[in-house]
């Protein structure tokens, strides 16, 4: 006897779908952005719609074919989301390249991707008359303003006006429908060991992330908020968010290249912003700008931080002095990247305050379309015990099976079962679910064959009311094998000596693991996408000799 099939609408999740949605039930719901140009350009759901299918008939109009890539370098802005539905919509791959990445490695991702259009912000016209004659397949350079911001001259071979391609069309065109899961972008790692590895999404997973992105328990969206996206849509496509907002109606702001502190305040204020996301960094520079000016949010109420792991004393500080509640979340590019998101059980508000925040320290509890798991050496599952720390392996709907034009395939076993994506963070799971990142698998601390935690020094380091940032990489012992350094940028105009610094460390952490020196400098440096980059720092730090060695 047969299986009972359903009687249901087949109706393939397409992205184009998304954006349908927002046009016809959230119409008038504003678009905000800061342009590169200077000024603040307002549009609609509806009107944004509209340009898209105008741009998907230029694309066609330019000779694009069914899977053909659409590179992008451009900051978050009305016409980067119309590129995104555009070319997704119409079977067009979108391609968003991090400006932040050294010339040659951009050059590298768009030959590596093969782009074909390659469409940027004013903001980058002298990367691109560098890198023009480096990009073996691009074929028409796009230049996303209007024609009275055209340069006079360039080097950019047949240089085309982003809003003359779009007013050329009419609009008059349906969204086509086909297999959903047909690629709808490309995402490249941000390439700290090697080259950038390419994560190619589908619309099927693109959708499946925005619905689980929106639910109470990840970043509760809904038509009501006004979400301003400080990570950048070239960051694995903002989060999400470009999808979430229009899956929901909700009104979008857009800071553009406008990022410092004093730029991200006045839109936050001026258009009543509710909810916002982004890395660590970007809060740093947004909270020293309002505490040297004594400034509140009059509408601010919660932010989503990832990217790495959010300090806690920056948790406190967002949390207490100035009403924003912070959720910790953890993701990376090949899951979309949604994980995880630190969002309290209702068995939790028994717990006394002390309790409930750390457990909101912890990088939180997977949603529905990601299922994970700790294993040691061997492959074996570990117990969620919140004690155990073991290699954290995910899989899921929206996590990458293999990356682009890489044949060798990333997954592993877990107790013999296959299909899991390892992540390169070493973690612990509690009972009730809750991952806390403890390291990456790399910067992990190995000292005489026992783990040291670089985030709990890092984190420890920053709750010094003295210290801006902090690291924690390793450094050479003859006898440990390897001992912590701590690498610290002091607040402006504050002092701290190397013997205050460690003596903070009593009592917070075991004794054996408080570092041994601290170095410090002027800035630790950053990926394009906001981390700290301690390849580099345990480079310039490869021969120092720690005190009595």
């Amino acid at each position: 006897m047969s299986a009972l099939m359903g009687q249901m609408m087949n109706m393939p999740l397409m992205i184009s779908s998304l954006l349908k949605h927002a046009a016809r039930h959230a119409a008038d719901t504003e678009i905000v952005s800061k342009r590169v140009e200077g000024d603040l350009h307002r549009t609609t759901w509806s009107a944004l719609e509209k340009r898209a299918r105008q741009l998907a008939q230029a694309f066609a109009r330019l000779g694009c074919q069914p899977g053909e890539r659409i590179g992008t370098l451009a900051w978050n802005g009305y016409r980067h989301l119309e590129i995104y539905y555009a070319s997704a919509g119409s079977q067009l791959v979108t391609h968003t390249i991090n400006p932040r990445l050294f010339p040659e490695q951009i050059a590298w991702i768009a030959n590596d991707a093969a782009d074909g259009v390659l469409c940027f912000d004013l903001s980058f016209l002298p990367l691109i008359e560098k890198l023009a004659g480096e990009l073996k397949t691009v074929r028409h350079f796009v230049l996303m303003t209007d024609r009275a911001h055209m340069p006079a001259a360039t080097t950019v071979p047949n240089l085309l006006c982003y809003e003359e391609l779009v007013e050329a069309e009419d609009g008059h065109y349906q969204w086509p429908v086909f297999d959903e899961n047909t690629a709808c972008t490309i995402c490249y790692t941000s390439g700290t060991t090697g080259n950038p590895k390419g994560a190619v999404y589908s619309h099927r997973s693109t959708v499946l992330h925005a619905y689980g992105a929106a639910l109470p328990d990840a970043m509760d969206c809904s038509s009501r908020e006004v979400i301003l996206p400080v990570v950048p849509m070239f960051h694995v496509n903002a989060w999400g968010i470009p999808y979430t907002a229009a899956l929901v109606g909700a009104k979008l702001v857009m800071p553009g290249p406008h990022l410092d502190g004093k730029s991200l305040y006045e839109l936050f204020e001026a258009e009543k912003v509710s909810f916002s996301a982004g890395v660590p960094t970007v809060w740093l520079g947004l909270i020293t700008f309002m505490k040297a000016n004594g400034l509140k949010f009059s509408s601010f109420k919660r932010t989503v931080i990832g990217g790495s792991a959010c300090p806690p004393a920056m948790m406190k500080t967002l949390q207490e002095d100035f009403g924003v509640e912070v959720v910790h979340a953890w993701g990376m590019t090949e899951l979309s990247p949604l994980g995880t998101l630190s969002k309290l059980k209702s068995k939790h508000d028994s717990l006394d305050r002390e309790s409930q925040q750390r457990l909101l320290e912890k990088q939180g509890r997977a949603i529905y379309g990601i299922d994970m798991a700790i294993i040691d050496e061997a492959g074996h599952a570990l117990p969620w015990d919140g004690q155990a720390s073991g290699n954290l392996v995910v899989k899921g709907q929206w996590v990458i099976n293999s990356y682009f034009n890489l044949r060798v395939s990333p997954l592993v076993e877990v107790d013999g079962e296959p299909g899991w994506f390892p992540t390169g963070d070493v973690a612990t799971i509690d009972a009730d679910g809750f991952m806390q990142i403890t390291d990456r698998s790399k910067d992990v601390i190995k000292s005489g064959g026992e783990w040291i935690s670089s985030i709990d020094l890092e984190n420890i380091a920053m709750a010094h009311p003295a210290v801006h940032e902090a690291a924690a990489i390793s450094a050479k012992h003859p006898k440990w094998d390897e001992r912590p350094l701590l690498v610290v940028v002091r607040k402006p105009g504050a002092t701290l000596t190397r013997e205050e610094m460690l003596a903070f460390f009593d009592g917070r952490i075991a004794k054996w693991q408080i570092p041994d020196d601290v170095a410090f400098v002027d800035e630790i440096p950053h990926t394009a996408t906001g981390k700290m980059q301690k390849l580099k720092l345990r480079e310039q730090f490869k021969d120092y000799k720690l005190p009595g060695v």
